[in-house]
């Protein structure tokens, strides 16, 4: 029997909050008078006047906390609910202000990850992370680097990066929890260890060229594992503390360029941005369907999973992204979003991707900060791995083919104050795992996951 395991104490709690908040946002003061704590940005306000002073000088310092339940409801691996936090501690600085050096700025990013015990793509056994923040608990340094800006046209920045930051995103896909519509599966499953992304960043350098208002080009190399040097268990065990600076793996390159149009304040359209990317890894990645067993033959790893798999030189893969505001009515606003990748079937887990949605802005008139997003994300197992496990299907009539994983999800996000955001979601994965054994019985499949949470995000 599957454990199952109930967090409707916490997650009533936590309504009880947003409806409590509620209720004393819809009595703040009004505007001509002081703010109260509901009307101010954060929720330890400016500190007697010392954090102003501080981004007077150049320091500008955060810290915010994610809390979120995510319970499986049906299907999955585990019908049973999990608890996953965040802190974030960053601090950016203004050399100009601080000390004179012009164009040149730095930022640094600190987590303080912890869960219940169960993270809840355990639980779903999905290659999607139905949660984004989720990740081995640990404190944990994410991001720290220099950037020089010339002009307002160059930058060039340096340090332990993450390219979720500044690739393959969608603003429209952010309002959405599954990791996968930040990070792509199609990245993320393919990469080495997952890439630079949540929760590893890695050592590397990043240019970004702006030759008019609307034309964004970036280029950036990164270390091309961010476990670091041999690790051959859990990536971010091997590098749990962030700290591993791993130059191994040799590299991974990145371009993108994006064009953003109707951005201005002033400006008559309706804003858009669309992006066309791609990467290259230059290390060795294994095939997907064969290797070459103790003999020295070239055998099916369906056939023969102890089999030292094939090993192909470099990876790649592109992408293209679009997000498009579509309608717009005073504060209410709809984007639509759409993104789609490809990678080599031979040495990838998913050899194609697409994700897509619609977000709503205002949709209640009372309410005009909160956003309502739907995604659909779709990821296709390669036909390479297909065909390994079409060989397996054929030595033991038990084995499942995998086909492919889809994510539907709809998440709102309500802002009960300035500094603080109510989200409950729902999420339904279709063949998790891309259709595999479910481990409580191999005679069958994991079953589609329904899967519903809540998360709290405060800005203190």
């Amino acid at each position: 029997m599957r454990g199952v395991k109930h967090s409707r104490s916490a997650g009533c709690f936590v309504l009880a909050l947003a409806a409590a908040a509620g209720v004393c946002a819809s009595g703040a003061r009004a505007a001509d008078k002081p703010l109260s704590i509901w009307g101010q940005p954060t929720l330890t306000g400016d500190w007697g006047g010392a954090r102003t002073a501080l981004k007077d000088k150049g320091v500008d310092v955060s810290l915010n906390y994610i809390g979120e339940v995510f319970g499986v409801l049906s299907g999955g691996v585990e019908w049973r609910s999990s608890y996953e936090g965040r802190l974030e501690f960053s601090v950016d600085t203004d050399l100009e202000k601080l000390i004179g050096w012009k164009g040149g700025t730095t930022h640094l990013t600190v987590f303080q990850i912890h869960n219940s015990g169960h993270d809840v793509v355990e639980n779903a056994g999905s290659i999607s992370d139905p949660s984004n923040i989720d990740a081995l608990p640990t404190t944990r340094l994410f991001t720290a680097w220099f950037e020089q800006n010339i002009n307002d046209r160059v930058s060039l920045r340096l340090g332990q990066l993450a390219a979720d930051d500044e690739f393959i995103g969608s603003p429209t896909a952010g309002g959405l929890l599954n990791g996968t519509f930040g990070w792509a599966d199609v990245l993320a499953a393919n990469m080495t260890n997952g890439g630079p992304a949540y929760p590893l960043a890695t050592p590397g350098a990043r240019l970004a060229v702006k030759p008019t208002d609307e034309l964004t080009v970036l280029t950036a190399v990164f270390s091309g594992d961010p476990a670091g040097q041999d690790c051959s268990g859990d990536s971010q065990r091997c590098n749990r503390h962030g700290t591993s600076f791993s130059f191994a793996g040799g590299a991974l390159w990145m371009g993108e360029m994006q064009y953003a149009i109707n951005q201005g304040k002033g400006a008559i359209g309706l804003p858009g941005v669309y992006k066309l990317g791609g990467w290259y890894a230059t290390t060795d990645f294994a095939d997907q369907h064969y290797g070459i067993d103790g003999t020295g033959a070239r055998v099916s790893l369906g056939v023969d999973p102890g089999a030292d798999p094939v090993q192909h030189r470099g990876n790649w893969g592109i992408y293209g992204v679009a997000d498009q505001m579509v309608l717009r009515a005073g504060e209410r606003s709809l984007n639509l979003f759409l993104r789609g990748g490809l990678a080599p079937a031979d040495r990838n887990l998913i050899s194609y991707y697409v994700d897509g949605g619609a977000g709503f802005t205002g949709l209640l008139p009372e309410r005009p900060h909160d956003v309502l997003t739907f995604g659909v994300a779709y990821a296709k197992v390669s036909r390479d791995a297909v065909a390994a496990d079409q060989d397996a299907f054929a030595v033991a009539l038990l084995h499942p083919i995998r086909d492919y994983e889809l994510v539907l999800e709809v998440s709102y996000a309500a802002q009960i104050a300035r500094w603080w955001t109510i989200q409950p979601d729902l999420q339904v994965i279709v063949h998790p795992g891309g259709h595999v054994a479910d481990p409580n019985d191999v005679t069958k499949t994991v079953d589609t996951a329904v899967i519903a949470g809540i998360r709290s995000t405060i800005k203190f």
